[in-house]
């Protein structure tokens, strides 16, 4: 039998006037979203202040009702501020809690705020308040973990290191170069965020429930005080339908975050394997490293590890988002309430996730000299045939040769650059004594010279051109 002694008969309710039973407790449990939406209050709460203005703009209550209503509000506001805010057994959820408490402080005039408005519009206004608060702050997060791979670059210009394809070791490159790999990456990254503010600044409230406000609401005027404008320009929902089942941009925002998360993943991977013993590239920190319970000489790599882990929760968490979605009939569907903890969850991993990278990278330990020491002189295998390109052969002939070059060094368990003279013309008269200057791994770095290839000279004017663009996204 379920519990319904201590439920609240549903008149108390915005929506209880229809109904004579209780709702049942277990039922209140699944129905309440204001465990979770309560964090909406900051953007619940400045929507409603503008929506007071558009309702006396309109006619609908005089000046004098929407100064009370903008002073109870802002009261409530400072309540939330300062934790003084009190939940109470019939507050279902953040925009009945706000009323209630308005109500309290100012009276029935509390009751005209609500004047054409329905929780549908209102609660696809306030998620894209807060996604909006969101997108700038996870922006902020991630100028921070790319000023943590700058400095990193700036510092190891020429700190060499081999470059991997397929974990295995392919040419050599340098580290500044590895690290400003990943920080376009998370330009890209800042760079789809602003696509998906795009689509979030656009302003919902003035649909009602589903068919449109009966009250001449400028919702222009309404888009242009909350900020829903692009270039200046306000911007409003083109139909009301639409309008408050529009979970696209909850969507949108979602892939960024599992994006960002597979980005720093990537990130998480390398540096756990560079800190391996075997590699020894990099040392962490301790301030974000572990110990381990039983093994005391152990030094674990766990930020990156949960940096790692975390991007299978931010894919989860799209997907569900997107399965919730998938299904629904137009205009709103109390599955919609399903969009929030996925999103804040996403929002919530992502505020620790990126500021503990940014972290690591910056009090990151460079090991240059084993870097160099992993060097092989069979990385430069490729440079064998560009020797020989610039004599004159194809480029097809000349990987073939380099080829058995590199099966001669392993059958005579020597290193590449080993090779005496016979044996480099016993496969191509090609080959001359200026061979060996070819095993010089700075001169191969040095020689991939192009635009936003590995050569220090190169190097530097990415990283200038790195530090542009972090200077122009500041000034945004």
């Amino acid at each position: 039998m379920t519990e319904q002694h201590n439920a609240p008969h549903p008149a108390s309710r915005l929506w209880g006037g229809r109904f004579i039973g209780q709702t049942d407790a277990l039922m209140r449990r699944f129905n309440d979203s204001i465990g979770f939406d309560l964090r909406l209050w900051d953007a619940d709460i400045r929507g409603s202040i503008a929506y007071a203005g558009a309702l006396a703009r309109a006619g609908v209550i005089t000046a004098d009702e929407a100064a009370a209503l903008t002073r109870g509000l802002r009261a409530v506001h400072a309540e939330f501020a300062e934790g003084r805010f009190e939940v109470k057994p019939d507050d279902e959820d953040i925009h009945t809690a706000v009323e209630r408490r308005l109500k309290e402080i100012v009276g029935e005039v509390a009751g005209k705020l609500h004047t054409g408005r329905s929780r549908n519009d209102q609660v696809a206004t306030d998620l894209r308040l807060f996604c909006l608060d969101a997108i700038r702050a996870t922006q902020r997060a991630l100028l921070d973990a790319q000023s943590a791979l700058l400095a990193q670059a700036q510092s190891h210009i020429g700190a060499l290191m081999p470059g991997y394809t397929h974990l295995q070791r392919a040419q050599p490159i340098t580290f500044a170069h590895w690290c400003l790999s990943y920080f376009w990456p998370f330009a890209r990254d800042v760079e789809r965020l602003d696509d998906c503010a795009q689509r979030t600044a656009v302003l919902p409230l003035g649909s009602g429930a589903l068919a449109g406000s009966p009250f001449p609401i400028d919702r222009a005027a309404l888009a242009a005080e909350l900020g829903f404008s692009l270039r200046g320009v306000a911007r409003i929902t083109q139909n009301s339908l639409d309008a408050v089942s529009d979970r696209d941009f909850v969507a949108e925002l979602l892939f960024c975050c599992a994006l960002i998360g597979v980005h720093l993943s990537r990130l998480a991977e390398d540096l756990i394997v560079y800190s391996t013993a075997e590699f020894g590239f990099v040392t962490f920190d301790d301030a974000y490293a572990t110990g381990s319970s039983l093994m005391p000489q152990k030094k674990n790599p766990d930020a990156m590890e949960l940096a790692r882990g975390k991007a299978g929760r931010l894919i989860g968490n799209l997907t569900a988002i997107l399965t919730m979605l998938k299904g629904l009939p137009m205009s709103y569907n109390k599955d919609l309430q399903e969009d929030k903890e996925p999103l804040f969850d996403s929002l919530d991993t992502l505020a620790l996730a990126l500021p503990v990278a940014a972290g690591a990278i910056r009090s990151l330990k460079v090991n240059a000299a084993r870097m160099r020491a992993a060097l092989d002189p069979a990385m430069l295998a490729t440079d064998v045939a560009e020797y020989l390109v610039r004599r004159g052969v194809p480029f097809r002939e000349a990987h073939h040769l380099a080829g058995r070059a590199v099966a001669l060094a392993e059958s005579k368990g020597i290193a590449l650059s080993q090779l005496a003279m016979s044996d480099w013309q016993a496969i191509s008269p090609r080959f001359d004594d200026d061979i060996a200057q070819v095993f010089n791994f700075a001169r191969s770095v040095a020689s991939r010279d192009v635009a936003g290839g590995a050569a220090p000279r190169a190097t530097q004017e990415q990283i200038r051109q790195a530090e542009e663009w972090l200077d122009a996204r500041r000034k945004l």
